[in-house]
């Protein structure tokens, strides 16, 4: 039995994760999300593909057994409303409580600010996710779910944001690791991803920052803290385009306790309204968080800020300091690219970009060397002179997290998705090279093929066990006989050799028999071959023998 792993998404590259899994007959599909880098059929996963795998039927609901979603972010989601409500999949689908908490907030704003403010065409209604999110069926953390006969999956803490989580599936003996995104370290409000050590035939891991290594968590905050208040002290504006959950609670913990502790009066804001309801939901799951605001939230909630409020449109314009985290991240439209284009052109003013870009955004465009200019559209563009300033506060684990994870879990494959083509090729090598693994990083569309071990369960008969019971017994009584066996065969000492005959029948299950029951089973007798040796003087007479037959001849 092989796995075959069809990568729809995020082969080779950072947007749309979508793999779906062939194990023992069973489809699954993980993650389901869409490219904030594109706005035409690129968009989506190239669905048709699963129905060219799977001959057999023509609807997707019977090609796939079920779909997990490993968290909210929606180059892991976006893409879900569409699949479900427009090519018409009604299956099962399985995710976190939080992530089925806030998926709906972050799909719903991301279609406002698509149809409502950029007059894109609706790929999927406000009804169409409420339908779609009325399917999910929730999991929690290590809970076992028995998909169908065969399948089982189970979901582990994945730190990254709220509710992500890595996810095993196993069918038969063949099992599995799907990370999603995973961080290995903690920050201010997470905590750092945890599983099992599991035996696994496949390995699918992230590899983002596959060549990164971050410096220490508290260097990095400082850096952020330090460009951050010389630009309001300077009179400036600052700007954090943000995705509305997880690094904007991240940086506003670590803002709103900067500005206490240095009395700071200057404003810091968050645009959105879905920023509320996020944190609103924060509170309620903050089992999901890390030790430390857990045990914080005893005294004091720690989603309760007291520096940020809400910004409000009319503010873009006023004069004076402030910070402001806008959405969405990345600056590919919304309300942080309208502030963009107005800030952008000061040279008081700063951005800075806390995480990862993807390509064709306009982050990515000012992560890739500061521009003077930024071509907005055809018909609008914006001229640069504020500073950029790029931090990675990225919820993603780098290169040192996925050497741990994929040494700890020790699969026999490893396959690398959500990562560019150049660093996830040196990965490769260093897995290759450093654990003994084989591993691959296959493109978007391509297939991957990956054996499995396959154990086999063997019935023995009655007569078959008895007998190497007694030949345990007889064993314990000739030790001296057995410690000699030992250097001889090379076996542990504490194994008894038992010798039978492997009985495999078409339709029946194998089974371990001993000769003479075999023999009984063919209906025929013993036979034996005995082997005399042969005196000299009767050497001398067969060779005799054979010179006269080659004269008489």
């Amino acid at each position: 039995m092989a796995i075959e792993c069809l990568v729809l998404g995020a082969g080779q590259e950072v947007g749309k994760s979508c793999v779906v899994v062939t194990i023992g007959g069973k489809r699954i599909m993980f993650d389901c999300g869409m490219h904030m880098g594109y706005h035409d059929c690129n968009r989506y996963p190239d669905f048709a593909r699963i129905l060219a795998a799977a001959p057999e039927t023509t609807d997707f609901t019977s090609a796939i057994s079920c779909v997990i979603i490993t968290h909210f972010h929606l180059d892991h989601i976006g893409a879900l409303p569409y699949f479900t409500e427009v090519c018409g999949y009604h299956g099962p689908i399985y995710m976190t409580y939080p992530t089925k908490a806030l998926a709906p907030l972050m799909l719903e704003d991301y279609r406002k600010v698509m149809v409502d403010q950029r007059g894109e065409e609706e790929q999927y209604s406000y009804e169409d996710i409420l339908r779609c999110m009325k399917k999910v069926i929730p999991v929690d953390l290590k809970q076992t779910i028995q998909v169908n006969r065969d399948l089982v999956i189970r979901a582990y803490y994945a730190g990254h944001v709220l509710g992500a989580a890595m996810v095993y599936a196993k069918v038969g003996d063949a099992a599995m690791v799907y990370t999603g995104d995973y961080n290995m370290t903690p920050d201010r409000h997470l905590g750092a991803a945890q599983i099992e050590r599991l035996k696994l035939d496949l390995l699918i891991t992230e590899s983002t920052y596959a060549k990164t290594i971050r410096d220490s968590k508290h260097a990095r905050e400082r850096e952020f803290l330090k460009a951050v208040h010389k630009c309001v002290s300077e009179g400036g504006k600052v700007l954090i385009p943000t995705f509305a959950l997880g690094r904007a609670q991240e940086l506003c913990i670590l803002l709103d306790d900067y500005w206490e502790r240095m009395n700071l009066k200057i404003p810091i804001y968050f645009s959105a309204g879905l920023t509320i309801q996020a944190n609103m939901y924060y509170k309620m799951l903050i089992g999901w968080t890390s030790q430390k605001i857990k045990d914080s939230y005893t005294v004091q909630n720690p989603f309760d800020f007291k520096h940020v409020c809400h910004f409000e449109r009319s503010f873009i314009n006023d004069p004076g300091p402030c910070v402001l985290f806008a959405t969405p991240g990345m600056i590919s439209g919304g309300f942080s690219l309208e502030v963009f284009k107005r800030w952008a052109t000061s040279d008081k003013n700063l951005v800075t970009l806390p995480g990862y870009c993807v390509a064709g955004t306009i982050g990515h465009k000012l992560m890739s060397g500061k521009p003077t200019r930024i071509d907005i559209d055809k018909d609008t563009h914006v001229d640069v002179r504020c500073q950029i300033h790029q931090l990675s506060f990225s919820p993603h684990t780098d290169s040192k997290g996925i050497m741990d994870l994929t040494e700890f879990l020790s699969p026999n494959h490893v396959i690398l998705v959500h990562g560019e083509k150049p660093q996830m090729a040196f990965l490769k090598d260093r897995i290759e090279s450093e654990l003994g693994m084989s591993c691959y990083y296959p493109a978007n569309n391509e297939t991957v093929s990956i054996p499995t071990t396959q154990n086999m369960k063997i019935s023995a008969t009655e007569k078959f066990i008895t007998n190497c019971a007694a030949l345990q017994a007889r064993d314990s009584l000739q030790k001296s006989d057995l410690i000699s066996s030992i250097h001889l065969s090379g076996v542990n000492e504490d194994e008894r050799l038992a010798e039978g005959i492997l009985l495999m029948e078409k339709s029946k299950a194998p089974k371990i028999l001993c000769e003479d029951e075999f023999l009984k089973l063919l209906g025929t007798d013993r036979h034996s071959v005995q082997f005399e040796p042969l005196l000299p003087s009767r050497i001398e007479e067969a060779e005799a023998a054979i010179v006269d037959d080659l004269t008489s001849e």
